[in-house]
């Protein structure tokens, strides 16, 4: 079992995944939020809620949920760990299921990227509640690099933050 300590905010990139995240509709249907973002990778919370019950007489988050927040979590790894803002869709998620959720608490993802090639990306994801933490759900996913221009510039503004300040 892993212990996670804090990490160090870096407020340029928080700002980027705050706004990535605040642009999927799934995110804001579940409430997935940022806690923190850096050049290591970043954490993602997954409040418990009715929403996300997969088993009514349990209390069970849903898989779907779970595997929602690792796979966004993944993608959006990738906005801190580039050094420009680059949109890369996946290609391969593979999660690994340890053990349900408590009911009744939220749900962290920590994602990293472990290696950045030219045209592919790999991270690591793990999801895991606190108190103490306990490992819910592992997966490695693989994104393709598409590059910027791939994506609309209304977009990109969106995520700068470009007329925010």
């Amino acid at each position: 079992m892993q212990q996670y300590e804090a990490w160090t905010n870096d407020p340029v990139r928080l700002g980027y995944v705050e706004r990535f995240i605040g642009s999927l509709k799934q995110c804001q249907e579940l409430g997935i939020t940022p806690m923190c973002a850096n050049a290591q990778g970043l954490e993602l919370e997954l409040p418990y809620h009715q929403k996300i019950i997969g088993n009514l007489d349990t209390g069970v988050i849903h898989g779907g949920a779970i595997t929602t927040l690792m796979d966004t979590a993944s993608g959006a790894s990738v906005l801190c760990c580039l050094p420009e803002l680059e949109l890369c869709p996946t290609l391969d998620l593979r999660v690994d299921y340890m053990r349900p959720a408590e009911p009744g608490k939220s749900v962290y993802a920590r994602a990293t990227c472990y290696r950045i090639t030219n045209t592919i990306i790999f991270t690591r994801c793990e999801a895991f509640q606190r108190d103490p933490d306990v490992s819910v759900a592992q997966c490695v996913a693989t994104f393709m690099r598409i590059g910027r221009q791939a994506s609309p510039d209304w977009f990109w503004k969106q995520i700068e933050g470009a007329g925010n300040e």
